[in-house]
């Protein structure tokens, strides 16, 4: 869903776009506050629909103009048993009439569709938050699932809340009655229920959710018209009971975004069109070799979806043949990309190899998870940076991309593909969980802002021999770029030697010289030193003497805690790493202009090794590992200490 905004008209033409259902025949008018942010988190069974009640506010609310951040929080089981904490999906937004930057610490209204949901997230809420429980659920049988031996809902335990016990099951079943639906089948539209009700709550615009429930069952036209039924139902229920007696507003943030049109948009898909955006300014046909691992498989999803733009899928037997196939589209002379997570990497570490010996555009991209191993498929973590800068054998260098923000991915795999197509080497883009699940506005650049990424494939020979002669060498460099020549299987006279073992410098010969293996070698890393990547910048408004360096998705958590210090009147810089290998060539003076130098990341200190060795700095580690991303406010206390020492 997009939405225009402008300067001067932005809040005028958003307003425009809100809507609500007919009102009600009786009902009396309720009291209107106004807030500057709120968040929400819906939370139930895998199979009650949560996910989708919360991408369907959050599309909503991103039509109407507000700055979001989401997040989306899976179990790792396919499906746990119903009832159980271990099958517990809850979606997270934080919306507000400003700039924000993550998905919120805390929910201020928590909707629990069963006591699962309820006793996995009430830890979260704090006291005087507003918790919507759906009371059908809270049966002895479903309690004792989850060790409640009295309702809390009866017990006391929730008398420091905001409590709304809503009947959503019975109310829901209650609003189907005339279209013949079987009770289960009724049952299931309860989600729908609760996006109404809370629509009302904060006065979300509601035409974009009827249209998307007509369109999603349009082969099931009854079952479309239920859960629209129903999401009307729950709206006229906010609308009408006494037990919410005060709705929301939040406004839009048209102060906060540049002039343009925007749209929602998650990491996974903000990073599908990059490459799609980066094969046409190349002028290549796109390829993707891949084999579906949680959570990079939506990347291979939406790209199946765009052949018309040359796109061309391949969903291999295993990630190494994925990856095999992606080279070899690259030899072909196609801008050949693979997806996976942390445990495909380990598998595509031989053919990575490969491609830093032919010296080929490749884009390996890693939606990182926790692991080791198979670890935490479903959740977020930032520990593949050391495998992507050293898991390979021999000398083996790759560049490091990194996006911030899930909009950034676009911009991210547009600059991978740069560096892999102007210096003929793969390029490791690392993504996570976090960004690819998660989302936010993001600003739809036209097409003449976007890099020219052509490159030229050889023609002809390129090297003349002493007798005169004139040959095609395979390995004779760009001076600059120290890049080789992209030669196109088929083209006449520019047959040469592919392969993995060691080539002779300019000829591509097959070559077990020492010294002109140490030279192939040296080359090669010269290459990847000498990528011309911006200076990284600071952001230091006081002249502080702690600085917080950050990679990845800890952009929006190290941002909003620096905020909050600053708001607090503590003195401290930020500065934030797109480009992981090279290092910005200003990196090393950066940091040796501070006193204290604090590193978050969701490892055990990777990127502060890095580092340390390189520059002989003492970078001090803050970390977790849990699986979940930063909260801004434990990450300002930790900062906080580290400016007070």
């Amino acid at each position: 869903m997009t939405s225009q905004v402008s300067s001067e008209a932005g809040e005028a033409l958003l307003g425009e776009q809100r809507s609500a259902p007919a009102k009600p025949h009786h009902g009396t008018e309720k009291e209107v506050r106004r807030l500057d942010r709120v968040i929400i988190r819906f939370a139930g069974d895998s199979g009650d629909g949560m996910q989708l009640t919360g991408d369907r506010f959050t599309s909503e609310t991103a039509s109407f103009g507000n700055d979001l951040s989401t997040l989306p929080n899976f179990p790792a089981e396919i499906r746990a048993p119903a009832g159980t904490l271990p099958g517990v999906s809850s979606f997270q937004l934080h919306f507000a009439d400003h700039d924000i930057l993550t998905p919120g610490d805390a929910p201020n209204v928590l909707v629990a569709m069963n006591p699962a949901a309820l006793k996995a997230n009430i830890g979260d809420v704090p006291r005087g938050g507003e918790i919507i429980v759906n009371t059908d659920e809270f049966a002895k049988r479903a309690m004792a699932k989850v060790g409640y031996a009295t309702s809390p809902l009866e017990d006391g335990s929730l008398d420091g809340y905001r409590v709304h016990p809503v009947p959503l099951t019975t109310l829901t079943v209650e609003a189907l009655k005339e279209f013949g639906l079987s009770r289960k089948e009724a049952e299931r539209s309860k989600n729908m229920f609760a996006l109404g009700l809370l629509s009302w709550m904060y006065h979300r615009p509601t035409e974009g959710t009827e249209t998307f429930l007509r369109q999603k069952f349009a082969k099931k036209p009854q079952i479309a018209e239920a859960n629209v039924a129903a999401f009307r139902a729950g709206w006229n229920f906010g609308e009408t009971t006494e037990d919410f007696a005060v709705s929301y507003e939040v406004a839009p943030a048209t102060r906060d975004f540049p002039t343009g049109t925007y749209r929602n948009i998650s990491g996974n898909l903000a990073l599908s069109y990059g490459l799609i955006a980066a094969s046409r300014q190349a002028d290549l046909p796109l390829y993707l070799g891949s084999y579906p691992i949680t959570p990079a498989s939506d990347i291979l999803h939406e790209l199946s979806r765009h052949k018309n733009f040359g796109v061309r899928t391949f969903q291999a037997e295993d990630e190494i043949a994925g990856i095999g196939a992606a080279l070899g589209a690259a030899f072909g002379g196609a801008l050949g990309v693979t997806t996976t997570s942390g445990p495909g990497v380990a598998l595509k570490s031989e053919t990575i190899g490969l491609a830093v010996s032919l010296e080929l555009p490749l884009l390996i991209v890693d939606i990182q998870r926790g692991g080791p191993s198979t670890g935490l498929p479903t959740k977020t973590e930032q520990a593949d940076l050391l495998q992507a800068m050293y898991g390979r054998n021999g000398e083996a260098p790759v560049p490091i991309v990194a996006p911030k923000t899930p909009a950034d991915c676009f911009d991210a795999a547009i600059e991978a593909a740069r560096i892999a197509l102007t210096y003929r080497t793969p390029v490791c883009l690392l993504s996570d969980g976090y960004l690819a699940n998660g989302s936010e506005p993001w600003r739809i650049p036209d097409v003449d802002e976007l890099p020219d990424l052509r490159t030229q494939f050889a023609a002809g020979p390129n090297h003349e021999l002493a007798d005169g002669t004139e040959v095609f060498w395979p390995y004779k460099r760009d001076p600059e770029t120290l890049a080789r020549p992209w030669a196109v299987p088929g083209t006449p006279g520019l047959e040469h030697r592919i392969g993995g073992i060691e080539k002779q410098d300019g000829t591509g010969n097959i070559s077990y010289d020492p010294a002109n293996h140490e030279f192939m070698v040296r080359t090669r890393q010269a290459k990847v030193d000498g990528i011309d990547v911006p200076d990284i910048e600071v952001d230091d408004p006081d002249g502080a003497r702690t600085l917080v360096l950050g990679w990845g998705s800890t952009y929006g958590p190290i941002t909003a805690a620096v905020r909050r210090i600053r708001r607090e009147n503590g003195h401290i810089a930020q500065a934030h790493l797109r480009h992981l290998n090279p290092f910005p060539k200003n990196l090393g003076e950066v940091l040796k202009r501070y006193e204290k130098v604090v590193v978050p990341e969701m490892n055990l200190g990777q990127l502060a090794t890095l580092v340390r060795a390189k520059y002989l700095v003492d970078a001090r580690s803050h970390t977790q590992v849990n699986g979940m991303p930063f909260k801004a406010e434990q990450l300002a206390a930790a900062l906080k200490e580290a400016i007070d020492e």
